[in-house]
């Protein structure tokens, strides 16, 4: 069992060292560029359809769970009638 244990130690370390790494294009200054333009936009809007639709589902969830929060605390404040 020991053995299986070193194993499985080796094999883990050796999997994650050489392990090749991605390379990424630096896209930093294109972002900053898109976000600092003058262009009447909020801030979290400015990353396209992607976030328009991110920030309604958000807004539309939010207004979900307010709505049913609110519900519960109606009924639950409300006696119950005895049969």
């Amino acid at each position: 069992m020991w053995r299986n244990v070193q194993a499985l130690c080796r094999i883990s370390q050796r999997t994650i060292s050489t392990a090749s790494r991605r390379q990424f294009d630096n896209r930093v200054s294109e972002n900053q560029k898109l976000f600092q333009e003058d262009n009447g936009l909020p801030v979290h809007l400015k990353g396209g359809a992607k976030d328009s639709m991110l920030y309604r589902t958000t807004a539309g969830l939010t207004l979900l769970g307010t709505m049913y929060a609110v519900y519960y605390l109606l009924v639950s404040s409300m006696p119950k009638k005895p049969n």
